[in-house]
């Protein structure tokens, strides 16, 4: 009964896929912002780089929405044992975020020269890394998803819930879809609305409430509750990946229309709101408007990867290799922008900014992922890139396509 069930979760292949262009986003996110900000840098490469930035909001979000399909994907039909469940997610995620947490943390200090001299380096600041990354600034992220593999158990039992109370709606005027759509649309509103305390409200709340809630109002872009929609999606993704793909490649007219609205919207914004230098802060993660592009270039992507899922490109297959070791790329790819800096940074840069972001990214992409391909290969992978589960996982493959043939012979005989 158990294999049965494994057999019965095929792989999907565009999350994979997905995640490959997500990380290809946020690498170039954060290229972006180390050349955008320097002062020799000339208004048409400021203007390119804004230009390519708005390219690439769907980066962390898509993140999240994968981490909620695969979590609801493998555990809708059995609730998992938590204990075990929390441990494995410990072990292939915040281990690996913790040494990287100090690998970063000591790369900083290395190259500081008051770090040498001292007699003791300042281990309250790493303890703070820990729960404020600095030095590794993209790690927030890891301790942000992390409260949704905590939180986990919560959701399952709420997405149960909503789906038993469709099913016994069955005489409604309304199919399932349409209710699964109603649902979907009221829980946008309430993330849209949100968004918009967020971006424009909760700024001035920080000053008229007390510790620690003015803090945690502060750091709200560490917070679950900023991103929980995008985890919702998808779960109702995982639900029902057939009707996804289907959905999402029927409104790939609608979803590239409105991101080609919202594009030339955040552009002009970004341009109306900055002076010398480009605000890139106008296009945070937590505005509204930046949700909608957000959305359309998610559902845009997936729709044409799906659309293309049963043809055998070149660039799916590349697609798919990033994205298994993405993660590991993830964590050490700031590590690889902090080196190149070391160099770009002293030089004079006026007229070349667009090209060097362009050259840095393809070294950083390149670097990260063939250091986190690298890492897999040796012991003890899954504490500093995560995917030894990968490897488990193949073997499980591997064992079930085995015991799959064994039956089929069986049955073939019995015949």
């Amino acid at each position: 009964m158990r294999e049965e069930c494994i057999i019965k979760k095929p792989r999907i292949a565009e999350w994979t896929e997905l995640r490959g262009l997500a990380f290809l986003a946020i690498v170039m996110q954060h290229n972006i912002a180390e050349y955008i900000y320097r002062t020799d840098i000339e208004q048409p490469d400021s203007v390119m780089l804004t230009m390519i930035y708005h390219l690439t909001r769907f980066g962390t979000p898509t993140f999240v929405f994968l981490s909620g399909a695969l979590l609801f994907y493998h555990h809708r039909h059995a609730r998992p044992n938590y204990v075990r469940f929390i441990r494995k997610r410990f072990g292939d995620i915040y281990i690996p975020f913790m040494i990287w947490t100090l690998i970063y943390w000591l790369a900083v200090r290395v190259f500081t020269p008051g770090f040498w001299s001292s007699d003791m380096p300042d281990l309250s600041s790493f303890v703070r890394e820990l729960f404020l990354p600095q030095t590794g600034y993209h790690l927030w992220f890891v301790l942000m998803i992390f409260q949704f593999y905590i939180l986990f158990p919560l959701f399952l039992t709420g997405a149960h819930a909503v789906r038993k109370r469709l099913e016994s709606k069955r005489h409604s005027r309304l199919t399932s879809g349409q209710r699964t759509l109603a649902i979907i649309l009221a829980a946008a509103a309430m993330y849209v609305w949100l968004m918009k305390w967020s971006y424009y409200d909760m700024s001035g709340w920080t000053d008229l409430l007390s510790e620690p809630w003015s803090s945690l109002l502060e750091y709200r872009s560490y917070s679950w509750i900023m991103y929980w929609f995008y985890f919702l999606l998808g779960a109702v993704c995982a639900w029902a990946v057939e009707n996804w793909r289907s959905w999402t490649t029927k409104a790939l007219p609608w979803t590239i229309i409105v991101f080609i609205m919202m594009y030339i919207w955040l552009g002009y914004d970004v341009l109306r709101g900055s002076e010398d230098t480009m605000n890139l802060n106008i296009s945070t993660y937590l505005k509204p408007s930046t949700f909608i592009i957000i959305m359309a270039q998610m559902l845009m992507f997936y729709g044409l990867l799906a659309l293309f899922r049963d043809k055998d490109l070149g660039f799916r297959r590349l697609l798919a290799w990033i994205g298994r070791y993405s993660f590991g790329g993830y964590l050490v790819h700031a590590l690889v922008i902090y080196a190149i800096a070391y160099f770009t940074r002293p030089m004079h840069l006026s007229g070349w900014h667009l090209l060097a972001t362009v050259l840095s990214f393809a070294i950083t992409v390149v670097t990260a992922l063939g250091i986190s391909w690298g890492l897999s290969k040796l012991p003890g992978s899954r504490f500093t890139v995560g995917l030894s589960r990968i490897r488990n996982k193949a073997k499980e493959s591997n064992t079930l396509s085995s015991t799959q043939t064994r039956v089929n012979r069986q049955a073939s005989h019995s015949g």
